[in-house]
């Protein structure tokens, strides 16, 4: 290849200045690299956690639960304010023979042990024997005692370690001169071997019944530790040994020490306790949630989309690997069950018929709780956005039908088709007519409140023009059908029509078999492309003025809103190419097109669709708008030098977007950027786009309550610096990646996923779109391959 050519590549492809000074030996090094072309990856079942919260309301004698315990046999035992109980699947029973307020519960032999009125019991089914009486230290008023059961049954209190001999508590002295003036014990965990740790205030300790006690200092490579204020301790199912203190958590498999800080992934370091989990899986408390980890993954299960609170103040984890808690709201279960990816599609799409659609027409998008956390208060809400939320469930049918052929993934989609076409018909001839092709954003039935009436009068729009000087003033912003039967909302914006041409492009090429089928499509989509053009490429509104979002013109673009510049060129170039083909090849969208790039500049636009200064930066709803429009664009262009605009274009967005682990975005770039084999050598979608859309796909929360979420504590988190605009509270993982799908919000793809802190406190119940259109993207193009075993 000449040199000159070289450079010519090189600015095309990476927009950045390259030095050939030795061009023959860059070019050979970069022809080292043979790309790997993006493989489909089978996904049999994996395990799903789900949670279940109990307390008086359900069956528990008091909220107050300081202590569980998981028996032989997988009962559960709580130890409750109002005594001891066992759950076996159906109800919690009350354990007879003790009274009061049950302390602390401990697995021991096939049952458990507890303390309670002032003494020990051992626990088998529901009947409770006294061995003996505690000793004071650990039923005195506010005590938190530990309990292990075992070869010999020992109690952790504030002064020391006390075990039972002979019918009697006696303490360890031993231990004690070990312990010093900081005798408190935390807890206790017994191996198999025997052996016996303490997590204490004066450090980490390991013996046994009746062997010398020993202070473990622990070391791993550069790291050295004197372990104070020990929170929690736990021999897990290999016999490891675990504890956890405010220095971090360290495991000691045989004579080798392990240690985690945030700098490892450890999520937070204010431990309350640890527990064993199934297969070398390990649990911590904390004072703000738990902490799960299997060895390579940490899981934080923070707030009550996982625990009934925060602070928590045991755990017991049964064979399966369900982890329960003890809370002062009561106790709580993480279960853990197979499921795939398909069974979990079709659970959100039976949730969204039961809950998430409004009117007739099925439109689907949140609803609202009257009761936080309670599915059965569900009220369907409007939303400005109501035709976006709409397409993209819409456009995941689609993907579905073409994936599958289910009749009911038609019905869906073609039920979509006729939701959002009523958008564009109800504004026909209403009480305020817009020029024809205007679509709507929402609707409501005037059998309900008048929304002009109070909420959207002129006054309250020059009200909120003063805080937004861009808010338009259009009354009634609510014209009224022609029939009279509805409300429809004006001033549409760019991401309505965004959604509504994806999901039709999506519609028509996927689902639309007949050409009757096909010609309902273009009834809708060439009219509303036609209102673009006739209006100098402005969706006007029914005052003759622009809406205030939907401008696409090259005056306004490149001389005005320059911030909106590349979006909105990108959007404009996908509607006009979405109308040449669903056209059947009509040349005056095509004309449209073409004078826009030739004489206006908007391919050179898309080059830079963004204003951004690196991830987490801008308004995360462009990335969402932005990457249907390249779904479309680079789905019907064939002009090569305009798809090496376009191509790089989403290269540089897709880098911008790759930390988020979106499987919407990246099954876009994955199915998109499909670059000349020449090429392909220089610039490939990575296969990581597909695990980690898959993880994430995984992670997705069944639960689709908006809860209350907390990360900002957290110290595996990096804040994500000064040059973001708005930055505060804000940041991400120490790999650079944004939190787990599962510890944040998820309630559309244009949130933002940097943010640490937020929800609605369980008033939400989102839809579930957000995993039905890329899972069945991915599933039709090949990403996501069902394993049938």
């Amino acid at each position: 290849m000449h040199i000159r050519q070289q450079v010519l590549l090189g600015i095309i492809l990476a927009g950045v200045s390259f030095s050939f000074a030795s061009g023959e030996a860059h070019a050979q090094r970069r022809r080292m690299r043979e790309p790997k072309p993006i493989e489909g990856v089978k996904v049999g079942a994996f395990d799903a956690e789900q949670r279940e919260f109990y307390n008086k309301d359900s069956g528990l004698p008091d909220n107050d639960v300081r202590g569980v315990a998981v028996a032989k046999d997988g009962s559960v035992y709580a130890a409750t304010g109002a005594g001891l109980v066992r759950w076996k699947g159906e109800s919690w029973e009350p354990v007879t023979g003790l009274k009061g307020p049950a302390l602390q519960v401990a697995t021991h032999g096939d049952g458990v042990i507890a303390i309670a009125d002032s003494g020990v019991f051992e626990v088998t089914g529901t009947t409770a024997n006294r061995l003996a009486d505690a000793p004071p230290e650990a039923v005195a008023e506010g005590a938190a005692p530990a309990l292990v059961g075992g070869a010999s049954i020992g109690i952790g209190t504030p002064s020391g370690l006390f075990h039972l001999r002979d019918g009697k508590f006696v303490r360890n002295d031993v231990l004690q001169k070990l312990l010093g003036d900081d005798s408190d014990v935390r807890q206790i965990a017994r191996a198999t071997d025997g052996r016996i740790a303490l997590a204490a205030q004066a450090g980490l300790f390991l013996g046994g019944d009746d062997s010398a006690w020993v202070q473990l200092f622990p070391r791993a490579g550069n790291r050295s530790w004197a372990p104070h204020d020990v929170r929690g301790v736990a021999f897990d199912s290999q016999d490891r040994l675990w504890f956890a203190s405010p220095q971090g958590v360290g495991v000691l498999d045989g004579e080798t020490w392990t240690l985690y800080t945030g700098e490892d992934g450890l999520p937070y370091n204010d431990f309350t306790t640890a527990a064993a989990g199934e297969e070398g899986v390990i649990w911590f408390g904390t004072k703000i949630g738990a902490i799960r980890f299997d060895g390579e993954h940490w899981s934080y299960r923070q707030g009550l989309r996982w625990v009934p609170d925060d602070m928590v103040r045991g755990i017991a984890v049964n064979q399966q690997g369900d982890a329960w808690f003890a809370t002062s709201a009561g106790t709580g279960v993480i279960q853990r069950r197979p499921v795939t990816l398909a069974e979990k599609a079709k659970y959100f799409e039976e949730e969204i018929d039961k809950y998430n659609r409004r009117t007739p027409y099925g439109f689907v998008d949140r609803a609202g709780l009257e009761v936080a956390g309670d599915k059965s208060t569900a009220r369907n809400l409007d939303s400005d956005n109501d035709g976006l939320w709409t397409a993209m469930y819409g456009a995941g049918e689609c993907f579905a039908y073409a994936a599958t052929k289910d009749p009911q993934a038609k019905q869906r989609a073609k039920d979509t088709f006729e939701a959002l076409r009523f958008l564009t018909v109800v504004t026909r001839d209403s009480s305020h007519p817009p020029p024809a092709g205007f679509v709507a954003r929402t609707i409501l039935p005037t059998s309900g409140e008048d929304p002009n009436a109070e909420h959207y009068t002129p006054e309250k729009d020059r009200e909120k023009q003063r805080e937004d000087p861009y808010w338009k003033i259009i009354s009634p912003r609510w014209p009224t059908s022609a029939d009279g039967k509805w409300y429809w909302k004006c001033d549409t914006s760019s991401d309505e029509l965004d959604g509504h041409y994806f999901f039709n492009a999506c519609y028509y090429d996927l689902v639309a078999e007949t050409d009757e089928e096909k010609a309902r499509v273009r009834e809708i989509v060439l009219p509303m492309t036609d209102h673009l053009i006739d209006n100098g490429f402005r969706m006007i509104d029914h005052d003759g003025k622009p809406t205030r979002w939907a401008f696409f013109d090259p005056e306004t673009l490149n001389y005005e809103q320059t911030m909106g510049r590349g979006l909105n060129s990108l959007s404009i170039l996908s509607y006009l190419i979405v109308a040449e083909h669903i056209s059947g090849g009509d040349e005056k969208y095509r004309k449209a097109y073409n004078d826009l790039i030739e004489k206006h500049g908007y391919a050179t636009n898309v080059e830079f669709p963004k204003w951004q200064n690196g991830p987490g930066s801008g308004n995360q709803s462009d990335d969402e708008m932005a990457f249907m429009c390249y779904y479309t664009l680079l789905n019907y262009e064939t002009d090569e030098t305009l798809r090496r605009k376009y191509l790089r274009s989403l290269w540089d967005y897709w880098r911008l977007e790759e930390p988020e682990n979106n499987p919407l975005f990246n099954f876009i770039f994955a199915a998109r950027f499909d670059v000349p084999e020449r090429w392909r050598r220089f610039w490939s979608p990575p296969q990581s786009v597909i695990t980690d859309s898959i993880t994430t796909l995984k992670q997705i929360p069944q639960d689709r309550i908006d809860w209350n979420y907390k990360n900002s504590h957290r110290i595996d988190i990096v804040p994500l610096g000064k040059h973001i605009l708005r930055s505060r509270g804000t940041g991400h993982l120490r790999n650079g990646k944004c939190l787990p799908i599962d510890e944040r919000r998820v309630e559309h793809w244009n949130h933002n996923p940097f943010e640490l802190d937020g929800g609605s406190g369980g008033r939400i119940l989102a839809d579930g779109a957000v995993y039905l259109l890329p899972y069945y993207m991915g599933l039709y193009h090949g990403y996501i391959l069902e394993d049938a075993e």
